[in-house]
């Protein structure tokens, strides 16, 4: 039994495998990830890419269809872009934001004295309004990581979740 997935490139779009790193160039930018792994086979056609495996392996034939879709959030960051948005909410104590290089600083969080900081990785543009922040960038991966670490900056610790809400929550996930 062969199981077979295939990626279709859209206009615009070029695709190249070198040594197991598939690389895609777009209007936005160029994308590359290693996508070695034993059992699997990469094809790059004319219009499609194709990741075939022949083992009975669940292992690996699930790991043909991670692999596809890896391929397909490539395809869709270069041509079109990742877009989170996220929230700040805040009851009890006004919270200011400031974007100060490859650090997001959180200040007045919860009335602590001492900033928190949470990393942007690089690759993505973080832009913060009045009780909003939006992240964009190419890469899914790199895009969602950036989120959670703004997410996971404002963690609350010893309090009781349903009276402090405070905090910044993704709030939509999006193509750009």
């Amino acid at each position: 039994m062969t199981v077979e997935r295939t990626v279709t490139i859209p206009a615009g779009v070029s695709v190249s495998l070198d040594n197991a790193v598939l690389k895609v160039k777009g209007p936005k930018g160029e994308l590359q990830r290693d996508m070695w792994y034993p059992g699997i086979e990469i094809t790059v056609g004319g219009e499609s890419v194709i990741f075939r495996t022949d083992s009975q392996k669940k292992a690996i034939t699930s790991m043909v269809g991670t692999l596809n879709a890896h391929c397909a959030n490539m395809c869709a960051g270069v041509t079109k872009g990742y877009l989170y948005s996220m929230k700040v909410v805040y009851s009890h104590f006004p919270i200011q934001i400031k974007v100060q290089g490859e650090r997001l600083e959180i200040v007045n969080f919860l009335g602590e004295k001492h900033p928190r900081y949470a990393r942007i990785l690089p690759g993505t543009t973080v832009k913060v309004g009045s009780d909003e922040i939006t992240i964009t960038g190419i890469d899914k991966e790199i895009v969602g990581s950036t989120a959670a670490n703004i997410e996971r900056a404002t963690h609350i610790r010893n309090r009781d979740p349903r009276v402090f809400q405070d905090g910044i929550y993704i709030v939509s996930r999006s193509e750009q």
